[in-house]
């Protein structure tokens, strides 16, 4: 979601150069947040701590967090190409679920104005009491849960070879390739330089995008 379908991504980045500069720290810069993309809450926010060395423990951090992103979550936009995709797919009856890493409370904040977000079929935040603590990505559970729910809901025996996941971070790629999906990746146009090797990465099992707007449906047999 954060910074695939919304552009919470450079929300994220604002809240936390605001409070990095309370410390004389800063600016969060991509080589950091590509380690933060798509983790649980607290595993990036003790990564952040680490990161920069700040002299606060992680609920002094979250509490700072909340004040900020809480003033800014309203201002959340889809990015380009992401409300047509969902449109597209919902009217088409493709069964698509959003498996996102926030918790329920921020899924909320972050999306409760932007009515296209109810054409998912099944939504699994990071705080769902059906993962185990421990697995969020680059783990593949939070995939094997959407996907569970979607078959259930549509009595189907949908496969993950036969599935897409969508991600812009690197954590969410490899937790899609665990998974066993095809993966559709669009990182964010100033994380490129910091990408690494994305051939290795994606190691042939989906495509790199600039945009959800270069996505050829036809490939996918959408």
């Amino acid at each position: 979601m954060d910074g695939l379908l919304i552009n919470t991504e450079d929300t994220y980045t604002v809240a936390a150069n605001e409070i990095l500069a309370k410390y004389g720290k800063g600016p969060l810069t991509w080589d950091i947040k590509l380690k933060l993309q798509g983790l649980p809450g607290r595993e990036a926010g003790e990564k952040l701590i680490a990161a920069y060395q700040l002299p606060i423990t992680f609920e002094e951090l979250d509490k700072l967090n909340v004040e900020v992103q809480n003033k800014l979550w309203p201002s959340s936009k889809f990015l380009p190409g992401a409300k047509e995709l969902i449109t597209y797919l919902h009217r088409r009856k493709i069964p698509i679920a959003l498996c996102t890493s926030s918790f329920k409370n921020k899924f909320i904040a972050k999306t409760s104005h932007l009515p296209e977000m109810n054409n998912f079929d099944v939504i699994v935040t990071g705080d769902d009491p059906r993962i185990p603590k421990g697995r969020g990505k680059p783990h593949p559970d939070i995939w094997e849960l959407g996907l569970k729910l979607l078959n259930d809901k549509f009595n189907e025996k949908i496969s993950p070879e036969e599935t897409i996941v969508f991600e812009d971070g690197i954590a969410g790629v490899k937790g899609g390739k665990t998974f066993g999906s095809q993966i559709v990746w669009v990182p964010h146009p100033e994380a490129y330089e910091y990408l690494g090797d994305t051939d290795a990465i994606l190691d042939g099992r989906g495509e790199l995008l600039k945009s959800l707007e270069d996505l050829e449906k036809t490939k996918y047999g959408l």
